[in-house]
């Protein structure tokens, strides 16, 4: 069957559903038929499922010209998606494809959700097309005879890749796709992924630096012009000292009128928490709302996210609370509206989060932003640019994740075993473990069969076994059940489920906040209040309760930090704060009030300069500094900072920090002029100052915690009976020190230092954040009152003091005072 016949019947499928194929599905169809691998660059709803679930059918069809009436079982490609919810919208599509088309094609999923029934079933029968998740292709690598399942597989799907991209389970896909590159005869690779900054180097590390694959690849871009508006809430009463007292709540009831006149509207906020209050207080003031308005987010149970996902499909809620839970593309129909409470951080999640609405190709996208204090309306302001520019961020790739490399030779150990000499050329061939050495490679062969130098004497540590043949096999049947119950990347803070006394299963909740709490606290969960009763095993124990409560759990994922793209469009956004009002945006000209109180005690700062203040409360005295260049990178950067000055005097302080800038509070004031004529933002000697400031030991220990469990060290319980978390630690702990008294060229030891340095403190950002501060002129301010740029920070740290009532109190009357 020629080409141009196998495109026939594609687009007379398409003119059977009124739709015409647009020319970026056309072309990756083109691309796929002529054997190239790919990236395809499409947003959320423009078609992209049906741009390779067609060449896919297509290709099938060209090979079988008598597929009508014969067909040969047998796995023929796979799709993996990072998000187990989106498989069945993907199952539907492709299952709408091989039936409209008469192929006698079976399409399955497998995912942690898959029953164990179902599991048997493709045991001795896999589907023709498979959709699955990284860590289920993993496990499917992990059992006997895996060779046989995958040779004729000709495709491999991976969707949402920028979700993969620059995180572990990516490492994990890049080994995955090397092994199945050599087991199977004719494989085309493709990704899908939405707009990143780097897409060429994403399609780099998804098909490997120096294969063929990538020469004989392309990078397809979807050119929708979708077009986007972004609307700003702009409170009628700007508040001149902003803090984020209550959630952006006080602007709730503008939202009502918003989520009236659509059909349904998703409100998106940035944590858990923030989602059950929002869903709380709606329903509180608008009762009405009852039954019409339901609460989405990762800790609540599958079947009531399931329900929501459905509900929204058919337009039979209003409203749906939701986090980034329903970021990826659940493809469900569009909703009307999106509202963003308070700032997304990144734009690539900005422009996500809007393209759930008009979700259609050639819809308008429209998102409102509801800022939870007004300094974020300089964010609004920069995400319109962002939009407007197409400015989104890139997604860093990891480089020598030893703990990954481990688990994936474990599990290649534990199905068939492996022979060293075939697998290292193949694990070369990735991104990931391009530079990887000879001398690396022979460490990490003895750590599977020895358990490195100094754990040699135990057992427990020795898990591969070589065989005559030179072949590394897993023999112990007890060693390869525990392997395959820890398979993944993910590592959280241990979950308990949250279930009544009776046994209903409400959702999951992190272990360190149950851990605070005492029988008969309440707290609110999943939409509703539930008062605490017991811990049994790894289950909290709850009941309804009436009682009002300001309890709302919290995650250790909670605090999202600006991303460098996000950081550099807000400085360029506050600086035309001094420019003529013409020449600015709405949300620029609303905050008048503010810089001008602002411009009273300080300045706001231009391009060139550099604002630090002084003032002294009733607290103590307050040195701030304003670089705008996220959370994450001024932890680093105070602890540095404080760290240099101490050098200088001794002296105790007190440390805060948000996406604006930094304080340090301490009992006796700071000698600023010092710091200047010290030249204390130097980038000379950074990384070993840091590592003294934030005792980097300490944080490198945290993060081994994780590379232990990864690596397959430390065992994280069967399922049910989890091992607590502070076990877990204590663990970790214990081989963390062990390594460091007596192995301290242990890589996974080493690995730690350098993901805290690299992916945690953000070490590149820092310097170039120095690096640009010394280009500009430093101005220090000495402060009679605090300002409203200080006024975020004050209140960051006092609420870690003061429950909310007390805390709203305490501000009201210093705004009082400040606005005399």
């Amino acid at each position: 069957m020629t080409r141009q016949q196998l495109f026939n019947i594609a687009e007379n499928w398409f003119k059977q559903q009124d739709w015409k194929p647009f020319a970026f599905q056309k072309q990756t169809w083109t691309a796929f038929l002529q054997g190239k691998h790919g990236l395809l660059n499409a947003p959320t709803g423009s078609g992209k499922t049906y741009a390779l679930w067609f060449p896919i059918v297509l290709n099938y069809i060209k090979q079988n010209p008598d597929y009508q009436t014969k067909h040969k079982k047998g796995l023929k490609a796979i799709w993996i998606t990072p998000l187990r919810a989106l498989s069945q919208e993907i199952k539907q599509s492709a299952e709408r494809i091989t039936q409209d088309l008469n192929t006698q094609m079976t399409v399955g999923i497998r995912t942690g959700d898959t029953s164990t029934k179902e599991r048997s079933r493709q045991k001795t029968a896999m589907p023709d097309l498979l959709i699955t998740t990284p860590e289920s292709l993993q496990l499917l690598l992990s059992s006997k005879g895996y060779e046989k399942v995958f040779k004729d597989c000709s495709a491999i799907v991976v969707d949402e890749w920028h979700e993969l991209l620059g995180t572990k389970r990516g490492v994990q896909m890049e080994l995955g796709l090397s092994r199945l590159k050599s087991i199977c005869s004719d494989l085309r690779i493709w990704g899908i992924s939405a707009t990143i900054g780097n897409l060429e180097q994403g399609r780099e590390v998804l098909l490997g630096p120096s294969s063929e694959t990538l020469e004989n690849s392309v990078l397809v871009k979807a050119k929708l012009n979708k077009k986007i508006s972004v609307k700003s809430i702009i409170p009628k009463k700007m508040e001149t000292f902003p803090w984020r007292g209550h959630l952006g709540l006080h602007l709730l009831e503008e939202v009502v009128p918003i989520i009236n006149n659509s059909k349904t509207t998703l409100l998106f906020t940035n944590t858990r928490s923030q989602c059950e209050i929002w869903f709380q207080k709606i329903l509180e003031k608008h009762p009405e709302y009852a039954g019409e308005m339901a609460m989405h987010h990762g800790s609540v149970n599958k079947e009531t996210r399931l329900w929501v996902e459905q509900a929204i499909r058919n337009e039979s809620l209003k409203a749906v609370v939701c986090t980034s839970s329903l970021d990826l593309g659940v493809d469900f129909a569009p909703v009307e509206t999106v509202v963003q409470i308070g700032g997304p951080k990144g734009v690539a999640r900005f422009l996500q989060r809007a393209g759930r609405s008009g979700h259609q190709p050639g819809k308008e996208s429209i998102i409102h932003f509801l800022p939870t204090h007004a300094m974020e309306l300089i964010e609004a302001s920069a995400m319109q640019k962002a939009v407007k520019t197409e400015a989104v961020e890139d997604r860093l790739p990891y480089l020598n994740s030893y703990d990954v490399l481990l688990q994936y030779l474990t599990t290649l150990a534990v199905s068939d075993g492996f022979y060293p000499k075939e697998i290292y050329p193949e694990i070369k061939q990735t991104f990931c473990y391009q530079a990887l050495s000879e001398d690396e490679w022979q460490w990490l062969l003895n750590f599977l069969v020895m358990g490195s130098q100094s754990l040699k004497t135990y057992d427990e540590y020795q898990k591969v076994e070589v065989e005559a043949d030179g072949k590394f096999k897993v023999n112990n049947r007890g060693i390869a059940m525990r392997h395959r119950f820890q398979i993944g990347t993910i590592v959280g803070d241990a979950s308990i489920a949250v279930r009544y006394q009776k046994g209903g299963y409400i959702g999951s909740i992190e272990e360190y906040f149950i851990s605070k709490l005492t029988p008969g606290d309440v707290f609110t969960f999943a939409g509703r209040n539930l008062e605490f009763i017991r811990i049994k095993g790894m289950q909290a124990h709850v009941r309804n309760s009436t009682k009002r409560t300001n309890k709302v759990p919290s995650w250790m994922g909670g605090r999202l930090s600006f991303s460098a793209q996000m950081s550099e469009l807000l400085r360029q956004e506050l600086y035309t704060a001094e420019l003529e009002t013409k020449k600015q945006s709405k949300e620029i000209k609303s905050l008048l009030p503010m810089f001008t109180k602002q411009r009273e005690e300080s300045i706001v700062p231009k391009p060139d300069e550099f604002l630090i203040e002084t003032f002294k409360t009733r607290d103590g005295y307050h040195h701030i500094f304003y670089p705008f260049e996220g959370r994450g990178v001024h932890e680093a950067m105070s602890s540095l900072l404080s760290y240099r000055i101490s050098l200088l005097t001794p002296m105790t302080c007190s440390l805060a920090f948000n996406d604006y800038g930094f304080e340090m509070l301490s009992d006796k004031p700071i000698n600023i002029q010092e710091v200047l004529d010290n030249d204390l933002f130097t980038t000379e000697y950074m990384l070993s100052d840091l590592q003294k400031s934030l005792n980097s030991n300490e944080m490198a220990r945290r993060k081994f915690r994780d590379i232990a469990v990864i690596s397959g060290m430390v065992f994280t319980g069967y399922p049910d009976k989890g091992i607590k978390m502070k076990h877990l630690q204590s663990s970790s702990q214990l081989l963390f020190d062990v390594f460091k008294d007596f192995e301290p060229d242990n890589l996974l030891f080493q690995q730690a230092f350098t993901e805290t340095s690299e992916h945690q403190l953000e070490e590149g950002r820092l310097r170039l954040a120095l690096e640009r501060i010394a280009d500009q002129e430093i101005v220090w301010k000495q402060c009679k009152n605090p300002t409203p740029f200080s006024f975020p920070l004050i209140t960051d740290r006092l609420r870690e003091k003061l429950s909310n009532e007390k805390l709203a109190d305490r501000i009201k009357r210093m705004t009082k005072i400040l606005m005399k």
